[in-house]
């Protein structure tokens, strides 16, 4: 197998994913990190402006050799790319798999959108860096892409018999409303959210919650929430699980608990719309 990393949002420092291509080469892949990822300019944090992170993409996108991209790490930026890349998708785009989470979800829910390919929501290369279970987290996007090893997976897809989607909150709060978000009728919707006040986590659950583009989801599921680090555990009244269940009761559908994705090493592999049977 043949997989590419590459960086459609922020940069990564050059020799963050120095011991990457050590642990693909365990699962018999062939790794392809290319110098966009530490690239830089264009603004922000971007690694490279917009038309480079867009032409790094279609050019391993397009090219039928390799299997998957690998998204290097999230941030901010990827949206920028859509009127660049998905104009010039080609037919071997649609073959491969491609795989990220954050920021990476506007990627996933537009190429979903448009049943381009594979997206799945998973660790990216840049957790390999995380103090604690980041070679396990990294570890767990290789093992569903070369072995379909069930143990990557979030367990609470597995055996449901329905389809599932997982993102970011903000950015699935973002999609809505527009072209991009793909229909997630019957599908079990698992959301995280990183470094946000709960008040705002409430906000975006509001819109979730009231829009019509995802009022055929089956079920709701939480993962890991985490507030920004100033503010400890301040206390909005409401935990994640209780802002869920207010919302999923507007929605009418189940809040059915919480799920093992989000910005931790505990962040499993959420394939977009397939249906997991058990062993």
């Amino acid at each position: 197998m043949k997989i590419a990393v590459m960086a459609p949002a922020n940069r990564v420092d050059e020799h963050a994913l120095d011991a990457v291509p050590a642990l693909a080469a365990e699962y018999g892949v062939e790794l392809v990190i290319d110098p966009q990822s530490w690239a830089s300019g264009g603004g922000h944090t971007w690694a490279g402006p917009d038309q480079q992170r867009a032409d790094t993409f279609l050019k391993y996108a397009n090219d039928p050799s390799y299997h998957a991209i690998w998204f290097a790490r999230g941030g901010y930026g990827s949206n920028r790319l859509f009127p660049l890349i998905f104009p010039h998708l080609e037919e071997a785009a649609k073959r491969k798999a491609y795989i990220g989470y954050s920021d990476m979800g506007f990627m996933l829910g537009a190429l979903y959108a448009r049943k381009i390919g594979k997206p799945i929501h998973g660790p990216m290369p840049v957790d390999i860096n995380r103090k604690v279970g980041g070679r396990e987290c990294a570890a767990r996007t290789l093992a569903w892409l070369t072995r379909g090893d069930k143990s990557a997976l979030e367990p609470g897809i597995i055996g449901t018999g329905r389809p599932a989607a997982a993102f970011n909150l903000s950015i699935l709060a973002a999609m809505v409303g527009t072209k991009w978000l793909p229909d997630l009728a019957d599908h079990d919707l698992l959301v995280e959210e990183v470094s946000e006040h709960l008040y705002r986590v409430d906000r975006m659950m509001f819109t979730v919650a009231n829009s019509t583009q995802l009022a055929g989801i089956n079920s709701l599921r939480v993962g890991t929430i985490t507030l920004p680090e100033a503010d400890g555990q301040a206390d909005f009244g409401h935990s994640p699980d209780q802002i869920a269940w207010d919302w999923s009761k507007l929605m009418k559908k189940p809040y059915e608990g919480r799920a093992m994705i989000g910005h931790d090493a505990n962040n499993h592999v959420v394939p977009f719309g397939q249906v997991i049977a058990k062993d």
